[in-house]
């Protein structure tokens, strides 16, 4: 059986200046688990980055973003089970645990937080991803 993959696209018309080309989605659905990619402050469809300088802007539009994606997916921030944080500096991580925690109030997902040297732009302070199951 195939894996669905949803908001497929290229790193090519993602990251320009990077003379990448590998072709990558925003999510995969293989039997009844969710794979997010890794979600940033950027808007998933104009790409536009959001709260440049701000984690805990950052950590809004990620949660957004997760919220949307597992949606799609057909699932709910409900049915996260692993999270992951990547963070550029430890003194982020307040902020960004507090804007997640709300969104994630009453889930009780595994959670795991890393501090990092960068991420793929400088302009990112947070990244998460998740692993979900569908209903």
């Amino acid at each position: 059986m195939a894996h669905t993959r949803l908001r497929k696209f290229n790193t090519h018309d993602t990251y320009p200046e990077q003379r990448l080309d590998n072709d990558l989605c925003q999510a995969v659905i293989a039997g009844k688990t969710i794979y997010l990619r890794g979600q940033v402050a950027q808007d998933l469809e104009t790409r536009e980055n959001v709260a440049v300088g701000d984690p805990a802007g950052q950590a809004e539009k990620v949660m957004a973003n997760i919220d949307l994606l597992l949606r799609e997916a057909g699932a709910s921030l409900d049915h996260i089970c692993k999270v992951t944080v990547y963070l550029t500096d430890i003194r982020y991580r307040e902020a960004v645990y507090r804007v997640a925690g709300k969104w994630l109030k009453g889930v009780f997902p595994v959670f795991t937080g890393l501090v990092v040297v960068a991420l793929a732009r400088p302009e990112w302070l947070v990244e998460i991803d998740v692993i979900a199951e569908l209903p």
